[in-house]
């Protein structure tokens, strides 16, 4: 796998897995508090810094996954 392929599965793996993780935790801010101009689905706190370190590091498994079983040999699509 060369670098560019390896860099581009990377990227399709971290958006996949962001969009996995992004509900998690979601509280939203409610009818009570709901400022005008927001809408009262939106999230109290969306903590995307921290949800973008779990997406890194759980792309980085799932890759790393990806990698082994390509290089391997252990399922090929060229045979």
């Amino acid at each position: 796998m060369g670098l560019t392929t390896g860099a581009a599965i990377y990227l399709v793996i971290w958006w996949l897995v962001l969009f996995m993780v992004l509900p998690w935790g979601v509280r939203t801010i409610g009818d009570d508090d709901v400022a005008k101009g927001h809408a009262p689905s939106a999230p109290q706190k969306p903590r995307m810094l921290t949800k973008m370190a779990v997406t890194t590091v759980v792309a980085a498994i799932v890759f790393a996954v990806v990698y082994v079983v390509a290089e391997t040999g252990m399922v090929s699509l060229r045979e």
